[in-house]
């Protein structure tokens, strides 16, 4: 049962995420107006609205205009609710899965807004934070805040110096602000030497998609948020292990 209840909770909070991704760049409410079809804004009733469910029963299409839905609504509902059974699923009961259940939501919202508009919304990493924090505090008291912040600050650190290094060797602005924010998010979540190797990791994460949009579009800027946090997803799940190793190679 708590995997059907992780499911479906999923399913519900990706769909608004999916809100908050499209519309908080663009300064709109995610209340008003209420969800419409983006193709003849047929204002969508409650059984249109019904996550997955709604998409599958109307076969993809809005029921007004009868043109095709985004599949990236289902999508992205679906990534939610898989991601949310998987937090459970590797972690149990415990302090871990609900820090995982805060970077997947992160993962979702910045998927949305980065690859859409180049925007790492600051709201959902001010909240995240917040929780990550409280989180650390209820498993080991202040001292876990304190070096959490420190871990944090020290990524913060080290990407506006990659940052600085970047604009003089590009000539251009090579890190956005939000990527930058997002690199204190990592380090409070992991120490600094998982911070490290996640930003490390995310170069060789974001390193295919670069090539494809070079080649395809002929694009020489593209977002780093959604492979900065895919690889805080993949270092948190996996720390364990990777730990293990720099403890026998490097430390």
């Amino acid at each position: 049962m708590i995997y059907i209840y992780l499911f479906i909770t999923g399913i519900i909070l990706g769909s608004f995420y999916n809100v908050v991704g499209l519309r908080r760049p663009l300064n709109e409410s995610i209340i008003k107006p209420r969800s419409h079809c983006p193709k003849c804004n047929h204002v969508l009733s409650w059984y249109e609205l019904i996550p997955l469910v709604s998409y599958f029963i109307q076969k993809g299409k809005c029921r007004n205009c009868h043109k095709k839905i985004s599949k990236e609504y289902p999508l992205i509902e679906l990534l939610t609710g898989l991601l949310f059974v998987l937090s459970y699923l590797i972690f149990g009961f415990s302090y871990n899965t609900l820090l995982m259940l805060i970077i997947s939501s992160l993962l979702v919202i910045i998927f949305v807004s980065d690859f859409k508009y180049y925007v790492i919304l600051d709201g959902p990493l001010v909240i995240s934070g917040f929780l990550i924090l409280l989180i650390k505090y209820l498993e080991g008291g202040l001292n876990q805040i304190f070096v959490a912040i420190l871990s944090g600050l020290f990524l913060f650190i080290v990407m506006i110096l990659i940052k600085m290094v970047g604009n003089k060797i590009f000539k251009r602005e090579s890190l956005g602000g939000g990527d930058i924010k997002l690199a204190f998010i990592i380090g409070i979540v992991l120490n600094y030497k998982l911070g490290l190797i996640t930003l490390i990791l995310s170069s060789f994460f974001a390193l295919p998609y670069a090539l494809i949009i070079l080649y395809k579009k002929n694009i020489d800027e593209m977002p780093l948020g959604p492979f900065l946090v895919s690889s805080l997803l993949f270092v948190f799940i996996f720390s364990d292990v990777i730990n293990n190793i720099l403890e026998v190679f490097f430390f």
